[in-house]
């Protein structure tokens, strides 16, 4: 197979989006080239697009973005006997040494070596998704099963994000947990707490997306959490210990909640990791799943001395295809996954309109964003 040229979209810095050709080879030996079809915007792609950084990640060379994704694929290297042309995949775009320490335990998501797609935390960078094509090793290319889409298959990443922090929760039955923060990834979270017999309260500063949580059963209960912004520390923790309050009052099937076996913080907001604290009961946990202020002052003595464990969350590790199964399986706790997905983009010539709009909390018509797709799939397979 000969080389071929793709269009990408490329980022040069803060909202310098450029659609450039680029030269694509043939698939090497144990990979497949795949035609992206789907791909969602995240939060992590929302900071390179609009600040050319990520935190303290700053990009140093032109990146395609772009990691939420599923295609089909198209050619097949050397050696690949899992796949054939016509499958379609989600992609695992981490790429770990598989030889390190952690890589051998099975914890590849934090292997030192790590290269992940739209990231700029290796360099050179890993190239994204938002391209026509890619090539990517067959063993990080998940098939999809015949009744789960393609769009679907690019929720499978943040889905994967919730899997392993539900992994990492290992939760008793029947647990009580709090979710806060009600975006995508909180009400992923949700969602796989509701799909494995869990109860949910999920908390939230908007009110809308408080109620899309309950009205749509990714939580059993939701609360509001008065929007103030104390400026002391003591101001701070009184806060989080009246939200808290609220918290444990919340009313699920006809009883108040009380403390939380567990707390899903996806926010990464001061305050939150506070009210995480303060809302878990004694031997309980809080996962750590949102990435927001880098430093933070916690009460951490009242966590200690009620030996509640902090549990860092980062990625997935082994995640995918029990994600793609629980899509497929749909179980009846499991809430309506395809409207995550509030707003869809065509082409990677909307990929611009798909980034403002992903930066929004609501449309020009009010509604809701909450998951922005770019869908690249070609008019005529469409109607097929």
């Amino acid at each position: 197979m000969a080389d071929t040229t793709v269009q990408a979209s490329v980022l040069h810095g803060a909202k310098d989006l450029r659609l450039e050709e680029r030269a694509l080879a043939a698939p090497s030996a144990g990979e497949v080239q795949v035609a992206v079809r789907a791909t969602g915007l995240c939060g992590s792609d929302l900071h390179y697009y609009s600040h050319f950084r990520n935190g303290d990640i700053l990009v140093r060379e032109p990146l395609t973005l772009g990691h939420e994704s599923a295609g089909v694929v198209t050619a097949i290297g050397p050696g690949v006997s899992t796949l054939a042309v016509g499958d379609r995949v989600a992609l695992e775009v981490g790429q770990p040494c598989e030889s390190c320490d952690l890589c051998v335990e099975g914890r590849y998501n934090i292997c030192p070596a790590m290269k992940f797609r739209s990231s700029a935390k290796a360099f050179p960078h890993a190239q994204g998704t938002l391209q026509d094509k890619v090539n990517h090793p067959a063993k990080w290319c998940h098939k999809l099963p015949d009744n789960v889409s393609l769009e679907l298959g690019a929720i499978v990443e943040p889905l994967s994000v919730a899997m392993h922090a539900y992994d990492r929760a290992r939760l008793p039955d029947n647990a009580t947990v709090l979710v806060l923060g009600a975006g995508a990834i909180g009400l992923l979270c949700a969602a796989v707490l509701r799909a494995t017999g869990h109860r949910v309260v999920i908390a939230d500063i908007q009110q809308d997306r408080v109620r899309f949580a309950t009205d749509n059963g990714f939580a059993h209960a939701g609360v509001v959490v008065p929007a103030r912004r104390p400026a002391s520390i003591e101001d701070k923790l009184a806060y989080a210990q009246e939200v808290a309050e609220v918290v444990k009052a919340a009313q699920i099937q006809g009883k108040a909640a009380g403390q939380v076996n567990a707390t899903f913080e996806c926010t990464g907001v001061e305050m939150c990791m506070q009210t995480a604290i303060y809302s878990t009961r004694p031997g309980g946990k809080i996962l750590i799943i949102g990435m927001g202020t880098p430093i933070q002052t916690l009460p951490v003595s009242a966590a200690a001395l009620r030996e509640v464990d902090l549990v860092g969350v980062f990625r997935y590790a082994n995640s995918y295809a029990r994600a793609i199964d629980l899509i497929a399986q749909r179980p009846t706790d499991l809430p309506p996954l395809g409207k995550l997905v509030t707003h869809r983009f065509s082409g990677l010539g909307r990929i611009r309109d798909a980034f403002d709009m992903a930066g929004k909390v609501k449309d020009e018509s009010d509604n809701l964003v909450i998951k922005v797709v770019v869908d690249m799939e070609p008019e005529s397979m469409k109607s097929q």
